[in-house]
């Protein structure tokens, strides 16, 4: 263990010269400068959103050194502004709260801008609301500054809610003031969701192609990948299709296939068939060689699509041969609902009953003026019979009586297991929707 952290610890170094340019150079914990190990930090988390996830370990390490190294430095190390500068960096950054409270609390000699500690303090307990206003006052003179992108980072988030447009001013700023790195990544994917939530489908689309473009091999790509899907889905309408291929053209081919698969799944649930349709043969057409399970999917969502229209019939031949095997516990019960409508709009109507012949009264033929009035009555199939066998009619509750017991238990076996499978249908499609 001891020589593991001398190995990290060499490490730590070697990433504080190369981020801060300078030869590298093993230093002891005490003699580091929290701000060189905030360039390090910076530097690592830079490098895993390029792609390299193998510093994520070092990242990990270096947040728990930091946190070391703050709470045992001297009062007196903060007399340089840039290590003032690195624990609220380090604080903004996932940095452990209570680091900057005792901080805070040894700030004897008025190192830390009251205003800023204040705003951060609210914002990291969960107050972000109360965090928003102190933040906006300050932002404007600390926006050039060092920790300049990460307070736009945090202003952004404290009024999201309340004010998605100056949000995403906010986050517009954190990016171009940090482009390539960590803050950047978080900015985009977060501008992503504000856009498409407030209906802003072209800035929405923009963000995403910026982040196709930069961060596709980010740990947090999976998450753009959800955004994007839902965001293609809720607003196809108002998108033109060609966006959507060009977005995923900055992806290879397996990660294309899967979000498609994905946006043909929430499509078909969504009753976006047509987009469902369309994502489905993308990633049938995407699939190698051998690779069975992704047609399969497709194969199912492409037939989900097709239930409501005129290609019911081969739809439900499609479904059918899909193997239960190879699909998951949901896409299995995705394929019993969709089985199940498709058999109920296929099943044959039944013949209809004919009219009963009303018999004349009185050994005289019934006008047509009294047929009519005969047949208007909810009694007219009881008092044909009644009145075949001479019997007086019955009182309207006691006619209904007799219509409900002599109901017909085939019609009433129907209507029970319908009902119970669109109740399951209804009931599955409302917890996919999500």
């Amino acid at each position: 263990m001891a020589l593991l952290r001398r190995i990290l610890l060499a490490g730590a170094a070697l990433w504080a010269g190369v981020a801060a340019g300078w030869p590298a150079q093993a230093q002891s914990l005490d003699d580091l400068a929290p701000y060189k190990m905030i360039r390090s930090l910076q530097f690592v988390q830079d490098t895993v959103v390029l792609g390299d996830h193998s510093a994520m370990e070092m990242q990990r390490f270096l947040l728990a050194t930091i946190d070391e190294r703050l709470r045992a430095a001297e009062a007196s190390i903060f007399d340089d502004p840039r290590n003032v500068d690195a624990a609220l960096i380090y604080a903004m950054s996932g940095g452990n709260p209570e680091t900057l409270e005792m901080l805070i609390a040894r700030d004897v000699a008025g190192h830390f801008d009251p205003r800023v500690t204040d705003a951060l303090r609210s914002y990291l307990s969960g107050t972000g609301v109360q965090s928003a206003k102190p933040l906006a006052e300050i932002f404007p003179e600390y926006m050039q500054s060092r920790i300049g992108p990460y307070l736009a980072l945090v202003s952004a988030n404290s009024v999201l809610r309340r004010d998605p447009a100056l949000a995403l001013r906010y986050f517009d700023q954190a990016r171009l003031s940090a482009p390539g790195t960590i803050v950047e990544e978080a900015a985009l994917r977060r501008s992503i969701y504000i856009a498409s939530q407030s209906g802003w489908v072209d800035r929405s689309m923009d963000y995403a192609n910026r982040y196709a473009r930069r961060f596709l091999r980010s740990p947090y790509a999976s998450q753009f990948a959800d955004l994007f899907v839902k965001l293609s889905v809720d607003h196809f309408e108002t998108i033109d299709e060609s966006e959507i291929p060009a977005v995923l053209s900055f992806m290879d081919v397996p990660r294309q296939r899967e979000v498609y698969l994905r946006m043909a799944r929430l499509a078909a649930i969504s009753g976006k068939n047509r987009l469902a349709s369309l994502a489905s043969k993308r990633a049938e057409a995407l699939a190698g060689d051998g690779e069975s399970v992704p047609r399969v999917l497709a194969e199912l969502y492409g037939g989900l699509a097709a239930v409501p229209s005129a290609g019911v019939a081969e739809a439900m031949e499609t479904l059918i041969a899909v193997p239960d095997d190879q699909l998951s516990a949901k896409d299995r019960a995705l394929k019993a609902a969709a089985t199940a409508i498709a058999e109920e709009v296929l099943r044959v109507p039944a013949a209809p009953v004919p009219p009963p012949e009303i018999p004349p009264q009185d050994g005289r033929l019934a006008t047509t003026a009294e047929l009519d009035d005969r047949a208007m009555d909810p009694r007219a199939p009881a008092l044909v019979q009644d009145a075949k066998a001479g019997v007086e009619p019955k009182n309207p509750s006691e006619q209904a009586d007799g219509d409900q017991a002599a109901a017909d238990p085939a019609f009433d076996t129907f209507v029970s297991d319908s009902r119970s499978r669109l109740d399951e249908i209804d009931a599955l499609l409302r917890g996919e929707g999500s």
